[in-house]
């Protein structure tokens, strides 16, 4: 009898975010795999949640991955989160999840928080289509990425650290340009939710003069919506 590997999302910061579902899940589980132990423990302490966690995360889920396999087929359930949102979204978990299925292993991902879907709904551009982009290449094909994303015509989603935001509003200005509007969402659930809308140079003067911390989300309007999202005002 095989077993079962379960993607759990977790809170993006508000705790309050995590389901009942999400919780009994891992209360079942015979073993949890975490992007970050560290990081995970008090996620885990404050719901009860008392069961072995491993670490799982990009610099050993090839390695890890064969232990697991073998673990799924001797029958165990395996819980598999990431430090924040919905495993392999921007995270860990995409190569196991492939590997589970070479072995025709049952999988079941549960629907839960992720960062980008509040900030494309706060951002006031189309939702009917629109394409996720995650991180950008650091540096191989970054320009290359940027002169294919400036001609997309559907919503734009990116993420992006603090340390790099400015630099990115400045690579934006340059490839997409000043007047392209876009909208950064900072903080999602947490006390200090931020969302700012503008032109790209607009929203770069207020992170040159405001707090650039917490984790980014930016929303690029596609190219030919710049007028239509202008009618609906956004403002800083």
């Amino acid at each position: 009898m095989t077993g079962k590997l379960y993607l759990v999302p977790t809170p993006i910061g508000n705790l309050e975010d995590m389901t009942y579902r999400a919780i009994r899940v891992l209360k079942e589980a015979d073993l949890i795999l975490a992007e970050d132990t560290r990081t995970s423990a008090p996620m885990l302490k404050h719901f009860g949640i008392e069961k072995r966690v491993f670490a799982h995360h990009q610099h050993n889920e090839h390695q890890a991955s064969n232990e697991i396999i073998r673990f799924l087929k001797e029958g165990k359930v395996i819980a598999l989160i990431s430090d924040a949102g919905t495993p392999a979204i921007s995270d860990p978990g995409f190569y196991l999840v492939r590997e589970a299925l070479k072995h025709d292993l049952p999988i079941e991902c549960l629907p839960g928080a992720t960062a980008f879907v509040p900030a494309l709904v706060n951002s006031g551009f189309p939702t009917d289509r629109f394409c996720f982009e995650g991180f950008l290449p650091l540096k191989k094909g970054r320009q290359t990425r940027y002169k294919f994303l400036a001609e997309e015509e559907r919503t734009i989603i990116l993420y992006e650290s603090p340390h790099r935001l400015l630099k990115t509003l400045d690579e934006m200005a340059t490839y997409f340009g000043e007047e392209r509007l876009i909208s950064v969402s900072r903080e999602l659930t947490k006390m200090y939710e931020e969302t700012v809308r503008g032109t790209v140079a607009e929203v770069k003067t207020h992170f040159e003069t405001h707090p650039v911390k917490g984790e980014f989300v930016i929303c690029v309007a596609g190219k030919g919506t710049e007028a239509k999202a202008k009618n609906q005002e956004p403002g800083l």
